[in-house]
């Protein structure tokens, strides 16, 4: 089958890889245009521009994915079928152009966690157990008939950024799996279950307000918040009138001395803040204007 890849950040570069690794023909790889990006604003290549780049792939870049130029060009690439992973949301002349449709890779198991962001908000809720599931594109977002899922567990310490890399090397091999199957026409498409949409939980794109800890909250809440959020977008405080990002931190369940949002402190190797019901223990951490680093070295150069 003639494959078109549409993807962007490094979690679409693990399911490219395996389709090439698997012999498949990737016509066409579609990314991102090139962005500023850092102090001097030079031109940021994607990461799965890079991937194809370096594997001799032709690589398309469309600002607008109704430009009739770069429609002309999708049609005359003739490809079976369509591979979207981390990309950006689809017009339907688009998806629906391969006669074997558009698959879609998502990082949660569906129709739980639709949305743009599902691996961080599992954990910020959490979940004991995420995934992946390949499904159809149709023209509500995230709501095609699903074809495979692959389930993951989540530990009470795994933190988004794991979850991410866990859910990477196991959705690239959902994808070979889908193809395979779509090669062969052995699936059964599953229609998402809607009858009670109270029940699902949705998965927004994060914003700052997200990341801003909630101290007033049971120590769980306040944990998962941290580690949901880690090491990206990242979790903050506000800490001697600075940002301080937090990227990892443990739990003390312990009556805490003091009002929820203030901290304890020795001075020297622990930082903690109270909760409703115990204390966060940051452990890994960036205050405004500093590098990350252990809590012990960033009180060393600080007065409380």
């Amino acid at each position: 089958m003639k494959i078109i890849f549409m993807g962007t950040p490094d979690f679409a570069v693990a399911s490219l890889k395996a389709l090439l690794d698997a012999k498949y023909e990737v016509v066409a790889v579609i990314t991102a245009p090139d962005k500023p990006a850092g102090r001097g604003q030079k031109l940021s290549e994607s990461a799965v521009k890079k991937f194809a780049i370096d594997n001799n792939l032709n690589v398309l870049q469309p600002e607008k994915l109704k430009n009739p130029d770069f429609l002309a060009q999708l049609k005359q690439l003739n490809a079976d079928v369509q591979i979207v992973v981390a990309f950006r949301m689809l017009p339907q002349v688009v998806w629906a152009m391969p006669p074997k449709g558009t698959i879609n890779l998502h990082a949660s198991l569906l129709p739980q966690y639709r949305g743009a962001a599902p691996i961080n908000w599992a954990i910020i809720n959490g979940e004991k157990q995420s995934g992946v599931t390949t499904f159809l594109l149709k023209q509500e977002i995230d709501t095609g008939d699903i074809l495979f899922s692959e389930k993951v567990a989540i530990a009470d310490d795994t933190t988004a950024g794991q979850l991410h890399d866990a859910l990477m090397e196991i959705g690239a091999k959902l994808i070979v799996k889908t193809v395979k199957a779509i090669e062969t026409g052995d699936y059964v498409e599953q229609i998402q279950d809607n009858i009670n949409p109270a029940g699902l939980k949705h998965a927004p794109k994060i914003f700052k307000e997200n990341c801003l800890v909630n101290w007033h909250t049971h120590t769980a809440q306040a944990y998962n918040q941290i580690r949901g959020l880690s090491p990206f977008p990242t979790a903050y405080t506000v800490f001697n009138d600075k940002i301080l990002k937090i990227f990892t931190a443990e739990k003390e369940n312990i009556t805490p001395s003091v009002t929820p949002g203030n901290f304890v402190s020795d001075g020297k190797t622990y930082l903690k803040f109270a909760t409703t019901d115990g204390y966060i223990l940051v452990t890994d951490v960036q205050l405004e204007g500093k590098k990350r680093m252990a809590i012990a070295d960033l009180l060393r150069g600080i007065r409380l």
